[in-house]
């Protein structure tokens, strides 16, 4: 029979729980109005430390049900171990949560992204190694057997996981070795793999490339293979060569110095890098000049610009001098019979 003083006690109960869940929507609240400051960050902890507070009075509420009212279809014992679960649970799952938006945060204030990638996975396994050590013991798991888990078991994993640990290996050595970071455009010259790094997992890469197709490359394969990395390139140079007529020989030499001149001059090309201009070959149909430049700019787009700049400049430097481009031609000498 249920007494007033029984009632009375879980009428507290209810109304703690009541009050509990109320604050959680208020801190739900105000967590996504702060969404992007460290006052959301605080008010998830705060949420989450209110559902772990609600879980435990909840458990502890159930636990007297048992003895008040002689309930034998669940043990405390049971009860104990669902709310360790879920306590476990909302720990795990909040904070994982943190080291997401911290990630974010960082990525947002141009940090690095590769680095904040691989510093949240890590911190999510020592968080997960630490909750397993923490509260294992709640879910028959001991210390000791973890541990001769760890080393019989990780031979047999090795073993036959090979091909995963290798590129879990490769995977960490990108990370220092750091050949490309997230975003930079990378190719190889000794497999068809060029575009741009979109995310560098435990496991494989995944490259975007010019067509928009996802490519996923092993981690394993970079070990192996040559990478260029274009997105690091300081200046993206112009070569090329113009082929002068043969009527035009005695202008060359001017021409070649006020391409020299224009190009030292332009404001798009790095005077300070390499450049070359000179008269280099006699082709069968032509007189060549080099023109060898770096452009300031590594932006394809940009460097386009400045290459079509330069080149209608040269044309208009070959048609001031009242010389002309050449093109295949051949000359036939006709003997006249006698």
């Amino acid at each position: 029979m249920i007494t007033e003083t029984l009632l009375m006690k879980y009428a507290v109960g209810g109304g703690i729980i009541c009050v509990g869940l109320v604050a959680y929507l208020i801190s739900a609240f105000c967590g996504r109005r702060f969404k992007d400051s460290k006052k959301g960050i605080i008010s998830r902890l705060l949420q989450s430390a209110i559902l772990c507070g609600v879980v435990l009075i909840i458990s502890q509420y159930v636990q007297f049900a048992l003895v008040d009212f002689k309930l034998h279809f669940i043990s405390a014992a049971t009860v104990q171990l669902i709310a360790v679960f879920w306590l476990v649970l909302i720990i795990t799952n909040r904070l994982f949560k943190v080291m997401n938006r911290l990630e974010k945060a960082q990525v947002r204030k141009h940090g690095d992204p590769t680095s904040a990638r691989i510093i949240n996975r890590v911190l999510k396994i020592i968080i997960f190694g630490i909750i397993v050590l923490m509260f294992g013991e709640h879910f028959g798991l001991s210390l000791s057997g973890l541990l001769a888990f760890g080393g019989i078991g990780g031979i047999a994993i090795g073993m036959a996981g090979k091909d995963i640990l290798s590129n879990f290996f490769s995977g960490i050595m990108l990370y220092f070795d750091r050949p490309f970071n997230i975003g930079d455009w990378v190719s190889s010259p000794d497999r068809q793999i060029e575009g741009t790094v979109v995310e560098v997992g435990w496991r494989i890469t995944k490259i975007m490339t010019f067509d928009h197709r996802p490519l996923y490359v092993p981690n394993a394969v970079f070990s192996a293979i040559s990478v260029e990395n274009p997105g690091r390139m300081t200046n993206r140079r112009i070569k090329t060569e113009l082929g002068l007529r043969y009527d035009d020989a005695d202008k060359v030499g001017d021409i070649v110095n006020d391409i020299r001149t224009m190009l030292q001059q332009h404001p798009k090309i790095d005077a300070t890098q390499t450049l070359l201009v000179y008269f280099n070959e006699f082709a069968d149909s032509s007189l060549n000049i080099m023109i060898y430049c770096f452009t300031k700019t590594t932006v394809w787009a940009e460097w386009l610009e400045a290459q079509q700049e330069v080149y209608l400049e040269m044309i208009s430097i070959v048609h001031k001098h009242g010389a002309d481009f050449a093109f295949p031609t051949q000359t036939l000498y006709m003997q006249k019979s006698a």
